[in-house]
């Protein structure tokens, strides 16, 4: 489930930007075949998604931590759930998540549908005791028993067609035609010459040996951080108190294997890293050269790659907040 693959780089370090094998940015996912995308799914998922009646609480949704109204996470170095309680790592954005191969750090999700599982029942996260007692919650809200009709057919309120419509949500989540995408498609003129020479700096450096492809996140490897381990830098942000991948599996050998991240509105997305622990992207980019390159960036560098980084800046597709189903008289309980 956890197989390692190797990425296997297709970029000609020649010096030239136009042959970093560079792919723009698709504008439609690809859904199983199992969960087609539908409009009535894409409605019923954007209600679920930001509904806090799917947390213990009633205070707690998907959007909470992943706002569509910014950058699909919370900007927090850890993602706050419900009763005010914290986990250890930085919420990913949702934004192109459905170019992922796998979902969460330690990518132990292999699809958005069983990623929009997980948080609903995380006791840190929206505490729902079961997915029982959230599908009996649903139950009793009249709004959602057409909206589920609709998407799904009769008495189809369930787990698996609730994560089902929020992962059709999400794959509507897309930012195409940034600056970048705009480039490699053609308009020599979408970049300037800074994004263009940071780019330039990506490639010789070999960032994009795992920041590759259309979503520059790989085709779903893992990758060890940090590759270079550093004392100094290890006392400051604490990288390898979480264990990523070995979390989840207990192997030794994926002890801090970590998802490779997109790089897809990274500008945005601060605070950097699995724990938020980076405040700024210029020294995310620094820390990335040394810890995983083990090389010491310039600061003119730097500027370059971090203006390339802003080029990679999609457009936003607007988003428009449901109406949710109301329970008339009564509170959700």
């Amino acid at each position: 489930m956890f197989k390692i693959r190797m990425l296997v780089s297709a970029i000609a370090l020649t010096g030239s930007l136009s042959v970093m094998a560079a792919e723009a940015l698709p504008t439609t996912a690809p859904a199983p075949a199992d969960n087609p995308t539908t409009a009535e799914k894409v409605e019923l998922g954007k209600m679920l998604y930001h509904d806090p009646r799917l947390s213990s609480t009633g205070t707690v949704s998907c959007a909470s931590c992943h706002n569509t109204m910014l950058g699909g996470e919370d900007n927090r170095p850890n993602s706050m759930g419900v009763n005010g309680q914290t986990g250890g790592r930085s919420a990913p954005t949702v934004w192109n998540a459905a170019f992922n191969k796998v979902q969460f750090w330690d990518g132990r999700a292999d699809s958005l549908e069983a990623q929009a599982a997980g948080p609903v029942t995380n006791p840190i996260e929206m505490g729902m005791k079961s997915w029982d007692d959230v599908v009996a919650r649903l139950k009793t809200i009249e709004g959602y028993q057409a909206a589920f009709e609709k998407a799904f057919g009769k008495d189809a309120i369930s787990k698996d067609n609730a994560t089902k419509a929020i992962a059709a949500y999400e794959r509507t989540l897309i930012t195409p035609n940034s600056a970048y995408d705009k480039y490699v498609k053609g308009d020599k003129s979408a970049m300037n010459e800074q994004q263009v020479r940071g780019m330039n700096k990506a490639v010789e450096l070999g960032c994009t040996s795992c920041h590759s492809g259309p979503a520059f996140n790989g085709p779903g490897m893992f990758q060890k951080f940090p590759m270079h381990p550093n004392g100094y830098f290890e006392a400051q942000y604490h990288f390898k108190k979480d264990k990523g991948l070995a979390e989840v599996t207990k192997k030794a050998d994926d002890e801090h294997m970590f998802k490779v991240p997109t790089l897809r509105n990274v500008a945005l997305t601060a605070p950097y890293f699995h724990n938020g622990s980076v405040p700024t992207l210029d020294k995310a980019v620094k820390l990335m050269a040394k810890l995983q390159l083990g090389k010491d960036l310039s600061d003119e560098d730097t500027a370059d790659i971090v203006a390339f980084l802003n080029a990679l800046t999609g457009e936003f597709p607007k988003q428009t907040m449901p109406t949710l189903p109301g329970t008339p008289g009564s509170t959700f309980n």
